[in-house]
């Protein structure tokens, strides 16, 4: 449906593009539109980086979708809502839905798997397609440095949802619809990062108190350095994302990213998150979700239920609020199919703690980039430190970026352990899901140090359902409750969950050889049970 409309659509002419940017904000779709005598000419357009500046502004808005004027809260959930939130082990579906059989009983709703791939292409593709064009007509190479950043930023959650997309010849012409294989993806993907940080790189040695597009940088003011260690941090999750399936190449682009002279995400200036200013005025989609759809439709899941409750974890009450009935903090499990849902949306059970107007919608934390080098070093890779450093600054850091005290004591507890979970409205109660511990062993496994790792990383990127989901698929940690019910009729195994979401059906439809050529190069049936090329632990 939509990707050949947008092959054919890239052909258009690119100036009849400009009038969209005389709106700043840039929030309508973009339309061909007749010029008049009042519309910004060419040369006007690149006074202020007001043409650059919109794509770019447009780009950054279809990496997490949100209610912005061009989307709705309702966008977000049927692109990450309710897919990668909940396999993450972070959200809760309560709405009441078709019975309790859809996405969360791994029973894949249609409408529900492809606003991902829709708007990955039709969003966030096409916006870098005329920011890229832009940027070379007005010769700025670190303005198109940025939109690569931004482009994979966007495009590998797509990648890592699906498998196979069609990447490499977008805007070409010549691609014809067909799928690169997911490798080739990644390929491009550190090319593509490759490029910017070196073109950035250069643009802030040569240019010291320089700053791109600050007028239009949601993320970091137009600060080159940040984008740059935030660059080498994308990087760096990326290369972890593929040790599993190329080592060599992991490896490889890690080490090139710490090594940078400008490193990597380190401190809380470096957050990469879209902020709250006059220029930018939204809530979290979290919210209106968990408070406004109907009784509510998100709620803590059971899952982060036993790890925060076991470990007593200070920054449950930054996640979410306690139960009205009780004071205490209680999950639902994934796969539940009640007669009523009422009791499971009402004061029995934790809602969301999300605030309408000052949570950030985060593309990464700071502690992440601590807790990737201590993978890193605990797999002998140069990243400037030792594993129980990194890993403990992680927590730190994560402390922090959440506001609550007691790191140093949380760091310390060698006895606490994920709790058994009780469902406190029903009767799906389960065993603890894990017994790793919190405080760092030398003298245990590399697998059981990792466990750590990837644990305290998971509770520190929540809620980035896109990227903990990833890192579940990647590691098998943290160890996650499986859903009550399989709806999933034997494609999905319930102990290794969901690995994928299947291809939209407009695909289907409208693309048939090209979502051939992606299940060719899948290696496997277009079901969630096929792991992608990554996934290979």
């Amino acid at each position: 449906m939509f990707l050949k409309n947008i092959m054919q659509w890239t052909r258009l002419s690119f100036a009849g593009f400009s009038l969209i940017c005389m709106n700043i904000a840039c929030t309508d779709k973009f339309e061909a539109v007749n010029t008049d005598d009042h519309a910004a000419t060419e040369e006007m357009m690149s006074y202020d980086n007001l043409k650059t500046g919109s794509f770019f502004k447009q780009l950054q808005r279809s990496v997490v979708l949100f209610k912005d004027g061009r989307n709705l809260s309702s966008d977000y959930q049927v692109s990450q809502g309710l897919t990668s939130d909940l396999y993450s082990g972070y959200i809760a579906p309560t709405g009441s839905w078709y019975n309790g059989i859809h996405n969360g009983s791994y029973y894949f709703i249609t409408g529900w798997i492809d606003k991902t791939f829709r708007s990955g292409f039709a969003d966030a593709m096409q916006s870098w397609l005329f920011l890229s064009k832009a940027a070379q007509e007005q010769n700025l190479p670190e303005v198109a440095a940025l939109g690569l950043v931004a482009k994979v930023e966007a495009m590998h959650r797509v990648a890592d949802a699906y498998g196979p997309i069609p990447y490499t010849g977008f805007g070409s012409g010549t691609s014809g619809g067909d799928y690169d294989a997911l490798d080739l993806v990644y390929n491009q993907f550190f090319k593509e990062l490759d490029e910017a940080i070196d073109v950035l790189t250069a643009y802030a040695i040569a240019n010291p108190s320089s700053q791109i597009l600050r007028k239009y940088d949601y993320v970091y003011s137009g600060d080159p350095v940040k984008w740059i260690r935030f660059a080498n941090t994308l990087r760096l999750r990326l290369a972890m994302r593929v040790v599993y399936a190329n080592p060599t190449l992991a490896r490889q682009e890690a080490e090139k990213s710490v090594t940078n002279v400008f490193g990597v995400i380190s401190d809380l200036g470096d957050r990469a998150s879209l902020k709250h200013s006059g220029d930018l005025v939204y809530m979290h989609p979290l919210f209106e979700i968990a408070y406004n759809f109907n009784e509510g439709e998100a709620r803590m899941t059971a899952s982060m239920d036993a790890y925060l409750n076991g470990y007593k974890d200070p920054r449950i009450s930054a996640y979410f609020k306690p139960a009205a009935l009780d004071g205490l903090y209680h999950g639902v499990r994934l796969g539940i199919t009640p007669a009523s849902w009422a009791n499971y949306t009402g004061n029995k059970i934790s809602n969301l703690n999300v605030d309408n107007s000052s949570t950030e919608i985060v593309w990464m934390t700071v502690a992440e980039s601590y807790f990737l080098r201590a993978e890193g070093a605990l797999r002998g890779w140069q990243m400037g430190g030792d594993a129980k450093t990194f890993y403990e600054q992680g927590i730190t850091m994560s402390f922090s970026e959440n506001k609550v005290q007691g790191a140093v004591a949380y760091i310390a507890n060698s006895t606490d352990k994920p709790s058994a979970f009780t469902d406190n409205v029903g009767s799906s109660n389960a065993a603890a899901p894990s017994d790793v511990t919190i405080a760092w062993e030398d003298g245990v496994s590399d697998e059981r140090k990792l466990e750590k790792i990837i644990t305290q990383k998971w509770i520190a990127m929540y809620p980035d359902g896109p990227e903990g989901w990833a890192e579940f698929r990647r590691t098998g940690y943290p160890r996650l409750l499986p859903v009550v019910v399989n709806n999933s009729n034997g494609t999905i195994n319930t102990a290794l969950q969901v690995r994928r979401i299947p291809y939209p059906q407009a695909e289907y439809n409208n693309n048939a050889s090209g979502v051939k050529s992606g299940i060719a190069k899948l290696g496997g049936p277009d079901n969630g049970g096929t792991k992608l090329w990554w996934d290979k632990k």
